[in-house]
């Protein structure tokens, strides 16, 4: 085991998805730049969730951003992490955050933002959008590429 593997638990092991986001474990490894700003995009163009009421399958274009401190997120955890969604009864607003503010409390980033863009319920798309505040300056922060809802794909 190396030095950036050690206290992982799920890299380079097999791993079941977990049964609900809140069994789910994430992951964090140190950060190796932390003294410089630059920024970590996980774009998640297939995440599913349930419908709270009706049970039925909710379809979302997730983009994660942020600028790293001391830690950024083990792939592999937030992969396990979000696919526990596929089972899991929610609103999208929920969805959204829930996954934003996980990250923001297991990571304290120097910037997160999150876009959840939804693909349409009864007609009607629903983007959530959320982030922790002015980004630093002289960061590279790129459009999150997910244009309005025209048939989205």
């Amino acid at each position: 085991m190396t030095i950036l593997q050690e206290g992982l638990t799920l890299l380079g092991c097999p791993a079941a998805i977990p049964a609900s986001p809140t069994d789910a474990i994430l992951e964090r490894v140190a950060n190796p730049h932390a003294a410089t700003n630059y920024l970590v995009r996980f774009a998640v163009p297939e995440f599913t969730s349930l419908c709270p009421i009706t049970g039925q399958p909710d379809f979302a274009h997730l983009v994660i951003d942020y600028i790293p401190g001391d830690w950024i997120v083990e792939s592999k955890s937030l992969k396990l992490y979000l696919a526990a969604f596929r089972n899991h009864g929610a609103f999208h607003e929920t969805c959204t955050l829930d996954v934003a503010l996980r990250l923001v409390a297991l990571l304290d980033p120097v910037w997160l933002r999150m876009g959840g863009y939804w693909y349409p319920r009864g007609g009607i798309p629903i983007d959530i959008f959320w982030q922790t505040g002015t980004p630093p300056e002289g960061a590279w922060i790129p459009d999150q590429g997910v244009a309005p809802y025209r048939g989205r794909g």
